[in-house]
């Protein structure tokens, strides 16, 4: 194989590489975000759900010694 084969073979690879590490990094920000947007989900539908368990706690405060 000659330098210029060989040298465009390599170049082609470390395009290769760069290419998938983009759309590696690209999927990574995407799960981490859905991670995110679930978590905020969920505390949210806790609350609802604790306050229809619950609805009397918490509206009033008793500050009479």
């Amino acid at each position: 194989m000659d330098i210029v084969a060989l040298s465009m073979t390599i170049k082609q690879a470390q395009v290769q590489q760069a290419a998938s590490v983009s759309v590696l990094k690209m999927a990574m920000d995407n799960a981490r975000q859905n991670g995110e947007d679930f978590t905020r989900m969920i505390q949210s539908v806790t609350r609802v759900m604790e306050q229809s368990v619950t609805p009397h706690l918490g509206n009033n405060l008793d500050i009479r010694g």
